[in-house]
């Protein structure tokens, strides 16, 4: 890992103005972990009015002694660089923000105040290159044993900014640490303090654990010190919940299980949403017990739920039409020569071709969370090929840029059987050559078509729906190869 040009030159014009300067925060666990930092923060000894002295290209629109300072960079995590004087922060009454930002006389008052051990670093810049790490609190050591730990108590930390206890568990599953055992145990005795955090930062902290590779391990953890209940109380409801002989898990390791098979394909995040949130409603709609119990209409109580937590949780009226979309429709029903075209393209119409393929990857999840050891049978490739070919426009003459209204202005004839025996050998020349599918070209062919007899015009038209018959045929199985179907 090298320092980027556009850090190195901050701090050195920082040095030269005679103050200290240091690359700060998690910026540099990223770096010693050889991680690219999604952006660069620096600390120093100037204060805001100074900092923009030496750097004119910046501005200072808040309260936390942080200046941004323009690279010029078309990177976009150098394009603007944070730069903030060394502080100290009193006490916060709203769980979230400290009521008061002061100045700090030194680094190590700076580093006090921070979070975790691991993000209580500075890395000090020396001829360009990286020099010594400053570590007042074994954050380094801590990296060594890929372990979060709070900078002190960490009973105070948690209870200066309640957000700190989701941060835990986020950099947990992100990096794959433990939390060591006094920081667990003051987040369970904290956490009925998350409710003080606003919906949004919660969200954003929670869409991290879950975009991670290790998504269901964040939101088991996420249960295990008590914050699930004040963030998807509805999935906590699941825990514990058996359900029938399609299943060999719980609802609640159901629910994981799928999310795992997400995260491990990597699919989106409205999948991975979806997946964690496509049984939520089980719990409620159960009836019986055992192998037999049922769970009738989950899925539309499950999409009404999905609806709700994600309204509660500020995501975007996009983002929930979709999700609660992909719920509401998991549990189609497709069996090779059972389900007819018409019904695929009906399912095609509710979901949006947009959204069919995301449709299939919860599918998969969810077979896989049910314990099946194929997450695509040949029913699920079958389906494919289905949706695909329902999807395509058919071969017709209504793909020709001329229609049987130009055929009868252009030969001064009524409707007939030669109006629909032209458009077919018109569309017979266009299968041959795509390329003549022009209005000019079309035309001038209607003309000479209307000059053949009866018995002619009729042997091409049926020449036409045979080659037509035979390019479907070729493109079908085309298609069936692509999934592996007869």
């Amino acid at each position: 890992m090298t320092i980027p040009k556009e850090v190195k030159n901050i701090i050195n014009q920082l040095k030269t103005a005679g103050f200290e300067a240091y690359i700060v925060g998690g910026c540099v666990r990223d770096f010693l972990l050889n991680q690219n930092p999604k952006d660069w923060d620096i600390t120093t000894n100037a204060k805001p009015e100074e900092i923009q002295k030496v750097f004119p290209n910046s501005f200072y629109e808040n309260n936390f002694l942080t200046v941004t300072v323009h690279t010029g960079s078309k990177k976009p995590a150098l394009g603007e660089i944070e730069v903030t004087t060394y502080r100290l922060e009193t006490k916060y009454s709203d769980k979230r923000h400290p009521n008061e930002v002061r100045f700090a006389k030194t680094l190590e008052e700076d580093l006090a105040r921070r979070d975790f051990t691991v993000n209580a670093l500075a890395l000090s810049v020396v001829k360009g290159m990286a020099g010594e790490i400053t570590d007042f609190f074994d954050g380094q050591e801590d990296l060594k044993n890929k372990i979060i730990k709070t900078v002190g108590n960490p009973d105070e930390r948690f209870s200066e900014d309640a957000l700190r206890m989701l941060r835990a568990v986020r950099f947990a599953t992100t990096l794959e640490f433990t939390i060591e055992e006094k920081t667990a145990e003051a987040i369970i005795k904290n956490s009925v303090w998350l409710e003080a955090i606003s919906k949004e930062r919660v969200k954003d902290e929670l869409l991290k654990i879950i975009m991670s590779k290790k998504a269901s391990d964040g939101i088991e953890l996420l249960r295990e010190l008590g914050l699930l209940k004040f963030i998807l109380p509805e999935l906590l409801e699941n825990y514990g919940v058996g359900q029938n002989k399609h299943h060999i898990y719980d609802c609640y390791q159901h629910a994981l299980k799928a999310l795992e098979y997400t995260a491990n394909k990597k699919f989106n995040i409205y999948v991975r949403l979806a997946a964690l949130f496509h049984d939520i409603a089980k719990p409620r709609v159960k009836v019986g017990q055992g192998i037999n119990s049922t769970f009738y209409n989950h899925e539309v109580i499950g999409a009404k739920m999905a609806f709700q937590i994600l309204n509660r949780l500020k995501f975007s009226n996009k983002e929930i039409e979709k999700i609660v979309k992909l719920i509401k429709y998991h549990m189609f029903y497709y069996n090779v020569d059972e389900v007819s075209e018409s019904s695929v393209r009906r399912l095609v119409k509710n979901m949006g071709p947009e959204n069919m393929e995301e449709l299939l990857q919860l599918r998969e999840a969810d077979r896989i969370g049910s314990g099946v050891p194929k997450a695509e049978p040949y029913k699920l490739r079958h389906l494919k090929y289905t949706i695909e070919k329902v999807s395509k426009d058919p071969i017709s003459v209504g793909m020709l840029k001329v229609d049987g209204k130009d055929v009868m202005e252009i030969l001064k004839v009524s409707p007939g059987p030669m109006v629909g025996q032209i458009l077919d050998v018109l569309l017979g020349h266009v299968l041959d050559d795509p390329k003549k599918n022009t209005k000019e070209f079309l035309e001038k062919e209607i003309k000479n078509l209307g000059k053949l007899g009866e018995k002619e015009l009729k042997s091409l038209a049926e020449k036409s729906k045979e080659e037509k018959e035979v390019v479907q045929e070729k493109e079908d199985k085309v298609t069936k190869d692509k999934y592996w179907v007869k």
